[in-house]
């Protein structure tokens, strides 16, 4: 099996275990049961969805994902003994998939994710922290989460999401045109 097909592998689907809005800048985020995704918009009630409106959100990060494995990580790195994902401020809690593996590596090609039955996603890059995780986590919290901060993604297909969906490949879309080497 070359590397390509061993990209396209995974071993378990995931799961979204919370989900996250965040209702407005410096609003304490609200975890939620379910939420409509709209391509173009992202997690309608989140702040990002109202700045889309507007024209000021890019489309690589309609959404945000963390992967719940790293929470007890982060929380370390940062001197906590917990880390309540509310602080994060990412909408999507998801755990049983290496986030940075949902990403092809591959210029040429393009992994689709569903969620639950009918919402389509695609993986757009890492989701980088902001000086603002220094206020809310303390010294050092910026630090603890580079690299883990999770991924940014595209909706490609709107619907609702809900706790326990699983998250799992969908599609491998191939681009005319690019390099078929990995980055």
């Amino acid at each position: 099996m070359d590397l390509r097909q061993i990209c396209q592998r995974f071993a378990t689907p995931g799961r979204i275990e919370a989900i996250i809005l965040r209702p407005a800048r410096g609003e304490p985020a609200v975890s939620v049961r379910e939420a409509v995704a709209e391509p173009g918009r992202g997690l309608l009630g989140d702040r990002r969805s109202a700045a889309k409106k507007s024209g000021r959100q890019s489309s690589k990060r309609e959404i945000t994902l963390f992967q719940v494995e790293h929470l007890p990580l982060v929380a370390g790195w940062c001197g906590l003994d917990y880390l309540d994902p509310l602080r994060l401020r990412r909408n999507l809690l998801i755990s049983g998939l290496n986030l940075v593996g949902m990403r092809s590596p591959f210029p040429d090609t393009q992994l689709e994710w569903i969620i639950g039955g009918e919402v389509r996603i695609r993986i757009t890059g890492p989701c980088d922290p902001c000086s603002k995780m220094a206020a809310e986590l303390g010294a050092g919290s910026y630090n603890a989460l580079r690299g883990h901060g999770g991924m940014t993604a595209t909706i490609l297909a709107g619907g609702v999401i809900r706790i326990g969906d699983r998250v799992s490949l969908h599609a491998v879309r191939t681009l005319p045109g690019k390099t078929a080497r990995p980055d």
